[in-house]
């Protein structure tokens, strides 16, 4: 038996959702189905969006789908896949304008600060981000490539400094939150930092600053000389 949007209680239906708690809380089934709007005869469009999730083993496949691909599964025609490679495409769009707002000047570490606390406001677990900069100290890209115990960050040299020579980077920001909200650098936060220095003088890539986060507030190894 199908479920229908009709069936489902107003309150738990994808659009209603969204209006009442946000999108990032909706589901990706819910999400496609926002976007394709209306089933078929045979297909709610419930269906229909489970169906296109089917097709791809991760959420980041789909930006690769086709409109071949698409007007295979039944029920999907070529408006309805025209409407799905539409949004894709919006959105990698938008990902290449930011982008390209990144390509600025990083002027203080107060300018980190203000891009991360947002990103780590409220996190149980330590994100470990790291910011690729070019000669010009004009941002390349931040990546986010660890993320730890409420007690410790595993992070890996070779890991940050990989990406740098990817992104032909002359310099890094390392960013990391405290759960705690206590921002003052640990023993293991100053070693790992000393340590990214050092390799980072062997390899040409210049540690700028490693910056704390924490409960309405931050800690820059730089400012303070360390």
């Amino acid at each position: 038996m199908k479920t229908l949007i009709k069936d489902i209680p107003i309150n738990e239906r994808p659009r209603e959702r969204l209006i009442n708690f946000g999108v990032e809380y909706l589901s990706n089934e819910e999400l496609l189905a926002i976007i394709l709007k209306t089933g078929t005869k045979n297909f709610s469009v419930k269906i229909l969006a489970n169906n296109i999730l089917k097709q791809i083993d991760n959420i980041n496949d789909l930006k690769n789908i086709n409109l071949e691909k698409l007007t295979k599964i039944k029920g999907i025609g070529k408006a309805k896949a025209c409407e799905i490679l539409a949004s894709i495409e919006l959105g990698k769009r938008i990902n290449n304008k930011i982008g390209n707002i990144n390509q600025i000047k990083v002027l203080s570490s107060s300018s980190i600060y203000d891009y991360y606390k947002e990103k780590l406001i409220d996190k149980k677990q330590e994100y470990f981000y790291c910011v690729y900069l070019d000669t010009k100290n004009h941002i390349i890209k931040d990546k986010l490539l660890f993320i730890g115990t409420i007690n410790e960050s595993l992070v890996h040299p070779r890991e940050i400094f990989k990406e740098a020579y990817l992104l032909s980077a002359s310099s890094i920001i390392c960013v990391h939150n405290h759960p705690s909200g206590n921002i003052e650098p640990s023993q293991n936060d100053i070693i790992m930092t000393k340590q990214l220095k050092d390799i980072g003088l062997l390899l040409g890539v210049k540690v700028l600053d490693h910056i704390i986060i924490g409960n309405n507030n931050y800690y820059s190894f730089n400012d303070n000389n360390l």
